[in-house]
């Protein structure tokens, strides 16, 4: 698995980490400072990347924590086969069968291009780029 670490008291709304060996985004994060020699607390939330699932997190602000090192790749459509699409990845040139995001489903046809992540094994389309 591909992450580094940081403290919670760094992180941001909107930014990554790893919850229950999930790649997440941030959806709100706040911070109580409990009593006279109580360590300050963060309350994060946060919905998992590749499966939607919402999850939450109550830490020390100083707390370690695991960020996902996500990789933000370019791809061609090769082919549409029902659900799913075959990609080739523009710099390394190999296939890739990826499911294709209920959203984009109107969007994705052969030929053109997207941008999809891969975090901790996994993979996920995430948007098209221009027009053909």
């Amino acid at each position: 698995m591909a992450t580094k670490v940081a403290e919670i008291k760094t992180l941001k709304q909107g930014k990554y980490l790893v919850l229950d060996g999930e790649a997440s985004k941030i959806t709100s994060i706040s911070t109580s400072s409990p009593g006279k020699h109580g360590a300050a607390k963060a309350r994060i939330e946060a919905v998992g990347i590749f499966d939607n699932q919402k999850r939450s997190l109550v830490k020390p602000v100083n707390a370690k924590i695991d960020i996902p090192i996500i990789d933000k790749r370019v791809g061609q459509v090769l082919a549409i086969m029902g659900q799913e699409v075959q990609l080739m990845d523009l710099e390394t040139y190999e296939t890739i069968d990826l499911p294709i995001p209920e959203e984009l489903k109107d969007e994705i046809t052969e030929g053109r291009e997207v941008e999809y992540i891969e975090a901790l094994g996994n993979m996920k389309i995430m948007r098209t780029k221009g027009g053909n």
